[in-house]
């Protein structure tokens, strides 16, 4: 990217974490990077910790940037676009972190030829452990889609979907958080219902959870693999393991995330 210069319009929880993330890497300098915000307090906190130049006005943030990041809540999305439409040319990329907006809907709010690459990232970017999908709209080519990735890569992994499937993405890794929450929730109350300490059982129940996805992602486990690695004859697993197929949680999860993927359509289409 000829440009260096990233606007991050917003400066919620997303948009400081990948401010952090460019930051701590050395991908970009603090000088490279304006942030924007609703609150001058909040502005001069980021520039307080981050040494960054922060704004309330979004359209001078965007004049000269080569990526401008939108990453404020989808509610704040039409005024945003209407501060900073009419100032984008098709030399800038833009990369949408709005969940549930689809290029199109940004596409329609400014000049034409725009590129425009939207991600949907998920909780763990805060600890740049996230995964987002990704996806090019009508005028983003491969070098816009790399350079979201080149970004997004500061904040955990990057999947490339058709935006067809982004809805699907969201259901599973957007979403996603909340599932292993309420599974580490109900694990860590049955803990106590054995006796455990609440303090032992979440630290039982939390470390077991990230060494488990640690073996599937750096060992290239199946979850087979490793379910029936656990899982001996007449054991105390399979005894576990046909209760939760009794209570139909398998079968509990695909209707969850399809209910959830049918959802996101209804959000990206305007739905309340």
């Amino acid at each position: 990217m000829a440009n260096r210069r990233i606007a991050i319009l917003g400066a919620g929880k997303i948009g400081e974490s990948l401010l952090a993330g460019l930051l701590s890497s050395g991908w970009r300098k603090p000088g490279d990077i304006v942030v924007t915000g609703r609150r001058e307090e909040r502005l001069a906190e980021l520039k307080e910790r981050y040494s960054v130049d922060g704004t309330l006005d979004n359209a001078s943030a965007v004049a000269g940037a080569g990526l401008i990041v939108i990453a404020v809540k989808p509610q704040d999305f039409e005024v945003l676009l209407g501060e900073v439409g009419g100032g984008i040319t098709p030399e800038q990329t833009i990369l949408s972190v709005a969940a549930a907006i689809p290029t199109s809907q940004i596409e329609a709010r400014l000049a034409n030829g725009v590129p425009v690459v939207r991600a949907m990232p998920n909780a763990p970017a805060l600890v740049h452990e996230g995964i987002a999908g990704l996806c090019a709209g009508a005028h983003a080519g491969d070098e816009h889609l790399d350079l979201a990735e080149e970004v997004l890569t500061h904040l955990g992994a990057v999947a490339r979907v058709p935006e067809t499937y982004m809805d699907a993405v969201t259901a599973v890794s957007g979403s996603g958080p909340a599932y292993f929450a309420l599974l580490a929730e109900a694990m860590i109350e049955a803990g106590i219902l054995l006796g455990l300490g609440r303090e032992t059982s979440t630290q039982l129940v939390v470390q077991t959870m990230l060494g488990t996805a640690k073996l599937l992602r750096d060992e290239k486990m199946h979850p087979v693999e490793l379910r029936e690695a656990v899982t001996s004859p007449g054991g105390t697993t399979i005894r576990a393991i046909r209760e939760l197929e009794q209570a139909g949680v398998r079968a509990a999860f695909l209707n969850a995330i399809q209910a959830a993927m049918e959802r996101s359509r209804e959000l990206a289409a305007g739905e309340q």
